[in-house]
């Protein structure tokens, strides 16, 4: 089970990656900017994920993951906010989770937690959190290279550049694919 937890933590740390890497490449206006009247900016989306993981990932094997303290609807207020905070704030909630789930053993992988008072296997609240997680990313990283235009600059395999990669696939597994996209890695 040793492995489970790793292999969770390493997807964790792709998508934790994914996500810092596309807010690096957008300006402070873009950061803040929604994608429609009724819709989630960057911003938005960074303060929810990071709470989530905050609430779930505080006291996560003993306490509810939704704490009293967290204000999940305030976590979607539009807010004006540079770059570099929007970082720090996705940051926080990262640090909470890995701490967590550094943490874990493999005997925690059969024990129970609780979210909004309902009972999941560890397991099971580490997969659903992985899930939505990777979903928030996913829209990140979308709107980001909306953002970016001709600039974006990709975070996986480039538009016709499966045949080349393929020859060398270096980023399968999820720690190298992180590597490859901090920026001291990325040149």
């Amino acid at each position: 089970m040793a492995g489970v937890l790793a292999s969770i933590r390493e997807e964790y740390g792709r998508y934790r990656a994914l996500g810092a890497a596309a807010i690096a490449q957008l300006t402070d206006d873009d950061v803040s900017r929604a994608s429609t009247a009724d819709g989630n900016s960057i911003a938005a989306l960074v303060w929810h994920v990071s709470g989530n993981l905050e609430s779930r990932f505080t006291e996560f094997l003993t306490s509810d993951g939704e704490k009293p303290w967290r204000n999940r609807d305030g976590e979607f207020d539009a807010r004006v906010v540079t770059r570099t905070e929007a970082l720090a704030r996705w940051d926080a909630g990262w640090q909470v989770l890995f701490a967590a789930v550094d943490d874990l053993t493999d005997a925690d992988l059969g024990g129970m937690v609780i979210v909004r008072g309902q009972s999941l296997g560890v397991d099971q609240a580490l997969m659903r959190s992985l899930a939505h997680t990777a979903y928030h990313v996913g829209q990140i990283v979308f709107l980001a290279k909306q953002w970016r235009g001709g600039a974006w600059e990709c975070l996986s395999i480039p538009r016709g550049g499966s045949a080349a990669y393929n020859q060398a696939p270096d980023k399968e597994r999820p720690s190298a694919h992180a590597a490859a996209l901090t920026p001291d890695s990325r040149g």
